[in-house]
């Protein structure tokens, strides 16, 4: 494997490693939260008030701000020099704050209309109606806040670092706990606490990037314009990734509209088994790719296209590695994993099967999944997001159409089966695309029957342990040892990559020890 392949591999498991302690600390967030603040009129006003500035945050923020920028910013770096590219990195930052303090005035104007949009049911009751519209006031602020965050990740992932980016949301974390546990424990009104501690875990998010920014020998201060060139053209790359993001939302709303036809308990299956999944997704996926695209960019940017296909096959053999035995275990653990999970009070056996059926036919679809975002981001370096968005379009069609054929013989596994199907569409699409554009294969077709057929035996091996009462759970770390063993003993690169990064780690341990 390439320097760059090991690099992507390097920054990945920075920003893996941080998302993992996001993810967990998120499950404590979620555990003191329904401590402190329950579930009644005040609960459902604060989740409807953060529910907007959360929303705005993943159309216009972390995803196609950071994506926007990075080809950009990494082509004038290359181009025209250092100073240039900072030049243009505050001209960015100008216009982001002016739009985005634009909006928050608006929203704060006119938090009523927009509260009453988007919760019409809050009207019956005048108490909980007027808490949503305080507390959608108080929560908006934070959208400039996250958005600044997402575009100092840019200029940090540019330059190679990823680890303060991807613990930003340790942050806001800490600081919705921190609110939550004041207000309970101060006799406050928790809600309103938690509003406040949005904005304070914003402003921590911004403040963590500071200090990486300086060291990395970037200054707010110096010149900047309104006219930047730079500034222009990315704003035109967003246009189709905010439209991309906004079908994303929509496959969503659509999906969920759907098993509404179906039997009671449907929608709380494919959400229950959605989120299994979007773990691994969440936790290596997006890890992989938020590596991936500063180092296409830059070799993009200097016309150096050989390692750019090189560095970009790298990335789908890591994502591959990672993806298939983690869908696997999914598939050869489904019940017992969701047993282990929810299977208490109101949660029955019957609803544990339901949604283990639906996380099987989630499962079939995870590798495509994963696969497709390290090709985006491949798109993006090339400063290409329209093919992506036209291509997300397509699949949106496909998978309401395949949902609508499959949830009658199948109810809601056959929307989860229509969601792996679209997966699997999208990939061959943006796979297709891009190799025709590169003229060469990028997915490493030898690599990728040894995962499938080790990731097969892991599978039917977990299966069976399901079968040997709480054994299966212990054995879970086995399994993932073995198939590492394995594909060392087959001479998978990715295998060995990693085994060089664990003993380069090693070595650096032991030689702080002595």
């Amino acid at each position: 494997m390439t320097e760059h392949g090991r690099s992507i591999a390097r920054n990945a498991a920075v920003v893996a490693g941080a998302t993992l302690i996001s993810r967990i600390l998120g499950f404590v967030r979620d555990i003191i939260v329904a401590f402190a603040l329950g579930a009644g009129l005040f609960a459902d006003a604060f989740f409807v008030a953060f529910r907007i500035p959360n929303l705005l945050r993943r159309l216009f923020g972390e995803g196609s701000l950071t994506m926007a920028f990075i080809p950009i910013h990494s082509r004038i770096r290359e181009e025209e020099g250092e100073e240039a590219a900072q030049a243009m990195a505050r001209s960015a930052a100008i216009w982001l704050a002016a739009i985005l303090i634009g909006i928050t005035v608006a929203v704060e104007l006119l938090a009523r209309p927009l509260t009453m949009a988007i919760a019409p049911g809050f009207l019956d009751n005048a108490e909980q109606f007027a808490v949503t519209v305080d507390l959608v006031r108080i929560c908006f602020p934070y959208v400039i806040l996250i958005c600044g965050v997402a575009l100092c990740m840019g200029i940090l992932n540019s330059r190679n670092h990823f680890l303060a980016p991807a613990l930003a949301p340790v942050a806001l974390n800490l600081a919705l706990i921190g609110a939550a546990l004041f207000g309970y424990l101060f006799g406050l009104n928790v809600a309103y606490c938690m509003a406040y501690g949005v904005l304070v875990g914003g402003a921590f998010q911004w403040l963590l990037q500071q200090p990486f920014l300086a060291k990395a020998g970037f200054s707010w201060r110096g010149p900047w314009s309104w006219r930047n060139a730079g500034v222009a053209r990315m704003g035109l790359l967003m246009l189709p990734t905010v439209f991309g993001a906004a079908v994303y939302q929509l496959n969503i709303l659509l999906g969920t509209l759907l098993a509404s036809f179906l039997p009671v308990g449907s929608v709380s299956y494919l959400y229950y088994a959605d989120r299994l999944v979007q773990f691994p997704l969440g936790v290596f996926g997006i890890a992989v790719s938020t590596a991936a695209l500063p180092s296409l960019a830059r070799l993009a940017a200097k016309g150096e296209m050989g390692e750019y296909d090189e560095a970009l096959s790298a990335s789908m053999g890591l994502t591959l590695f990672i993806a298939l035995p983690a869908a696997a275990g999914l598939i050869g653990l489904a019940e017992p994993v969701i047993g282990l999970l929810f299977q208490r009070g109101a949660f029955t056996p019957e609803a544990v099967r339901a949604t283990a059926d639906a996380l099987v036919a989630y499962s079939v679809g995870l590798p495509f999944i994963a696969l497709s975002r390290p090709l985006v981001a491949g798109f993006y370096a090339l400063e290409d997001t329209r093919t992506p968005v036209k291509i997300a379009v397509l699949c949106l069609v496909a998978n309401i159409g395949l949902g609508v054929l499959l949830m009658r013989p199948l109810a809601h596994v056959g929307l989860a089966l229509a969601v792996s199907l679209s997966s699997l569409l999208n990939f061959v699409c943006l796979h297709w695309f891009l190799a025709r554009r590169r003229g060469t294969a990028i997915l490493p077709a030898g690599g990728c029957l040894k995962m499938l057929v080790l990731s097969a035996l892991i599978g039917g091996g977990a299966y069976a342990s399901a079968g040997w009462g709480w054994w299966w759970v212990v054995l879970i770390p086995a399994w993932v040892a073995v198939y590492f063993a394995l594909a060392l003993a087959v001479n998978l690169k990715e295998a060995r990559l990693f085994a060089d990064m664990l003993r380069s780690r090693a070595r650096r341990r032991l030689g702080k020890g002595r």
